[in-house]
């Protein structure tokens, strides 16, 4: 079993920047992932919302970002968690390709947003199908966008888009909208934004490898019809990763972690930080802040077992 002082789980924004901290405060540290480092940075393919630069591709980012987090000595790690232990001072993590032992667990394995699964979604993807307003609005400046669902995200969204974009034209599977009152009365008011309903939308269509609209087949009617866009934002839902962690007695009743000011969870020795926490906003400067403060938070609760230890 390799035994490191800090293990941490997910190498998006903020398991980095959390390396970063508690490397530097000179503790052994292994970022453990699936897949390349960076996360969901490396399918965007501009980011303008990050100081520092006016504007950098998320994979570019992604690669600044690695480089930094392990100069202090932090190492990486290729790796799918199947569950973690928890054994008081010491944290147990099986992955597909072995067991290590930490004093602290950093959680940073984020979310995903749910897919409707039509055509056209997943090719489209960063050609015009997004699935964050705030992350890719201002691409659409003055041309027409879609949001597809109904709850609160694709309300609030569609409202935020309607600073950038020429028209936005909500579709909804049902008959009327499932946000908050208060978010629905701002749409109805809102002269740019249009609603189809009883929609069950079937494709998201291309025009030279680009979104050109989405498809629909009216429930009521069954006839089908094209709403012209040149970007498509998904809001059916959101879901954390955090399936491993069930057992540790930390995840709301959807899935969530919520932790405190400090990202420590209910557990000592565990944080949670990025995406999979229990919040409204989730961008990547957010996350980066988050892992600053559970890196150096590593540091000072190790600090406390060592101090327990001289007290013997």
């Amino acid at each position: 079993m390799k035994e490191f002082d800090v293990v941490i789980i997910g190498a998006g924004p903020g398991g980095l920047t959390a390396a970063l901290y508690a490397s530097r405060a000179n503790l052994s540290v292994m970022i453990l992932d699936r897949g390349i480092y960076g996360g969901q940075m490396n399918n965007t393919a501009e980011i303008e919302n990050y100081p520092g630069f006016d504007s950098i591709l998320g994979p570019d980012l992604s690669e600044k970002m690695y480089n930094s987090s392990t100069r202090f000595g932090a190492e990486f790690g290729y790796g799918t968690v199947e569950s973690v232990e928890d054994k008081g001072d010491v944290k147990i993590i099986h992955t597909d390709d072995g067991d290590y032992q930490a004093k602290v667990l950093i959680i940073a394995t984020g979310s995903e947003y749910k897919k409707i699964g039509v055509p056209g979604e997943e090719e489209l993807s960063g050609r015009g199908v997004s699935y964050c307003a705030v992350c890719d609005g201002a691409f659409f400046k003055d041309q027409d966008v879609a949001v597809i669902g109904g709850g609160d995200s694709a309300v609030e969204e569609g409202i935020y888009l309607t600073q950038l974009a020429k028209s936005v034209t909500i579709i909804h599977r049902r008959d009327q909208l499932r946000a908050q009152k208060v978010l629905q009365d701002r749409a109805f008011k809102n002269d740019k934004i249009k609603f189809v309903w009883n929609a069950d939308v079937e494709e998201i269509v291309s025009e030279d490898d680009k979104v050109a609209g989405v498809r629909y087949k009216d429930k009521v009617t069954g006839e089908e019809h094209v709403v012209p866009a040149k970007g498509a934002f998904i809001y059916v839902g959101i879901q954390p990763m955090t399936e491993p962690f069930k057992d540790l007695g930390i995840l709301d009743e959807n899935g969530w972690i919520d932790t405190d000011t400090h990202m420590r969870t209910n557990k000592p020795g565990i944080y949670a930080i990025g995406d999979v926490r229990k919040k409204d906003l989730r961008q990547v400067a957010i996350a980066v802040g988050e892992g600053g403060i559970a890196g150096q938070e590593a540091f000072n609760y190790i600090q406390t077992l060592s101090d327990k230890v001289d007290a013997k």
